[in-house]
């Protein structure tokens, strides 16, 4: 899956489409009649119609049967201060707003309920991935949906056809599931005046998904549901947003947030820091995924067996011999920087020379570049266990991420073929699984520096104490590292005794954990033991 600006671009899928409906402009004959109906006014100046198609299926999980209805489907949503009164007939903002409508989205979804379970006894699930740009594709098709693609474990995957499965870790056994398409990636459109800028940011973003889930809880009967959310890497950020924003402006507490490879504050990215010099934090944080990759490469001077061992070791490195060696800056004399170097190349495979050229500071493009530099491959970004061809020899850093190029066209194969002929959804309509958005709106509440959302998340958390947090995270994820996202919650500016509230679980595989079927496995039992511990089911 692709991440952009504070992110790296690791691929970009953009196709030009047409919009799902086009704009429903009233002609010049139907503007000389009059019409009282506001079904009518209301369809004149709308660009989208909510819709759904429902199928049946059954999924096979810890060999139980389960049978649901699946809906694929699209709810229409509004920026923040739309007002759905129609205005009267004949009145200026009616005639301007036929002339230029205002913005809005069509938000696709797919959502799986068992059939024949009492809604208020049943969890339901809200997922999404991130990007930001993404559609859910990748957690639909790879972790909790009822069919899973397989791919390879590590290495590139062969062409079609690709192979969909029962999948036995869906995650409907534990919840029903809703998988979200952001605006403007799926299935998604968006319409209307600044429809970018009305969609396109860190706060719009959210507000659209809190209006999508508002309405879902009304369509489909669900407010008195124990209610979760599941975000991976932007979705992430989006999380903490979302529920800080269902929470204080809409009244609707959750049971709990699932956390998947996280990123609260973009500070912290190992990206690209060298742009916000004096920050070194991010070096720091991503040493032990560093450490963890050159071990899974066998790149380490001196072998080690244990990785847990190892990961111990480094984090206390990190966060105190190297972090004081860093925050010395200019002081740090060169005896102590050749001792900082020679650790650093015990953890990481790299040259002392090249680690002293970098002044201790490598970022995680050059880090993919110049593990495997020796044999002329690129390591993995999204999952550094994957390597591929180095496709420039003279680069600085690695110039793609060869798990997006090794999965992406199996994960965007299959659900393209799944949607329309087992959902019988998307016919004649494009399916975009990436958008590249060149103008994401980083500001968080009128806040022009670094998006950082710990403080929303904290704020949720304080606000409704009974709120639970499981972080997931990979050791060979460069695009977020595991312990960034440790670092994160351990700095949340809650009362100590909340941080109890935080649960947190590690798996041997990247970004995409479910790309990794033991990991799959893990992760399908932590998520689904978090539900069933937090769903207040019992003690009613």
């Amino acid at each position: 899956m692709k991440q952009t600006n504070a992110f790296k671009k690791i691929f970009a899928v953009f196709i030009s489409a047409a919009l799902m409906a086009p704009p429903a402009f009233a002609s010049k004959d139907a503007k000389k009649k009059k019409d009282s109906s506001s079904k009518k006014e209301a369809t004149s100046i709308g660009f989208f119609k909510s819709k759904e198609k429902i199928t049946e299926g059954s999924v096979i999980i810890n060999k139980k049967r389960v049978d649901y209805q699946a809906v694929a489907g699209t709810l229409v949503v509004h920026p923040k201060g739309y007002d759905d009164a129609i205005p009267p007939q004949g009145s200026k903002a009616l005639k301007d707003e036929v002339k230029t409508p205002q913005a809005e989205a069509s938000m696709f979804y797919v959502a799986y309920f068992k059939r024949g379970a009492s809604p208020d006894k049943r969890p339901i699930t809200f997922l999404y991935n991130g990007g930001p740009g993404s559609s859910t594709v990748w957690l639909h098709m790879g972790a909790f949906g009822p069919r899973r693609v397989v791919t390879e474990d590590d290495t590139h995957t062969p062409a079609a056809p690709y192979k969909v499965v029962n999948n036995d870790y869906s995650l409907l056994d534990a919840s029903d599931l809703v998988f979200i398409d952001a605006p403007g990636t799926g299935f998604s459109r968006i319409a209307g005046k600044d429809a970018a800028k009305a969609f396109w940011g860190v706060d719009q973003d959210a507000y659209a998904f809190s209006e999508f889930i508002r309405q879902f809880l009304s369509k489909y009967g669900r407010w008195n549901s124990p209610k979760y959310l599941f975000g991976e890497s932007y979705g992430t950020t989006r999380s903490a947003v979302l529920v800080d924003e269902l929470e204080n402006d809409e009244a609707i507490d959750f049971n709990g947030v699932i956390l998947l490879s996280q990123i609260l504050n973009f500070d912290l990215s190992v990206d690209g820091p060298e742009s916000n010099p004096s920050v070194d934090l991010p070096y720091e944080l991503a040493l032990p995924t560093y450490a963890a990759t050159a071990w899974f490469h066998h790149k380490l001077p001196v072998p080690r067996k244990n990785l847990e061992k190892l990961l111990a070791e480094v984090k206390h490195f990190a966060m105190n011999q190297y972090a004081q060696a860093l925050s010395r800056g200019l002081t740090l004399s060169p005896k102590e920087k050749d001792a900082v170097a020679a650790q650093l190349h015990n953890y990481t495979g790299l040259p002392v020379s090249y680690i002293k050229k970098a002044n201790l500071r490598i970022d995680g493009g050059e880090f993919e570049k110049n593990l495997e530099d020796d044999q002329g491959m690129t390591t993995g970004r999204l999952d550094t266990r994957f390597s591929g061809p180095t496709l420039d020899p003279l680069s600085k850093e690695s110039s793609y991420d060869p798990q997006s190029s090794a999965i992406s066209s199996a994960y965007v194969s299959a659900f393209n073929d799944y949607v329309r002929k087992t959902l019988h959804y998307g016919r004649n309509q494009i399916f975009k699984p990436e958008i590249d958005i060149p103008k994401w709106d980083y500001k968080h509440k009128g806040n022009p520096q670094t998006t950082n959302v710990m403080p929303d998340l904290a704020d949720a958390m304080k606000q409704n104490p009974n709120l639970k947090v499981l972080l997931n995270a990979g050791y060979f994820d460069l695009a977020t590292p595991f312990y960034e996202g440790v670092y994160e919650m351990r700095h949340l500016q809650i009362p100590r005794k909340l941080f109890s509230n935080i649960s947190f679980h590690f798996y041997q595989s990247g970004h995409m954990v479910y790309a990794h079927e033991p990991s799959l496995k893990d992760i399908h039992a932590a998520a689904a033991a978090f539900i069933n511990a937090t769903d207040n089911l019992k003690t009613h």
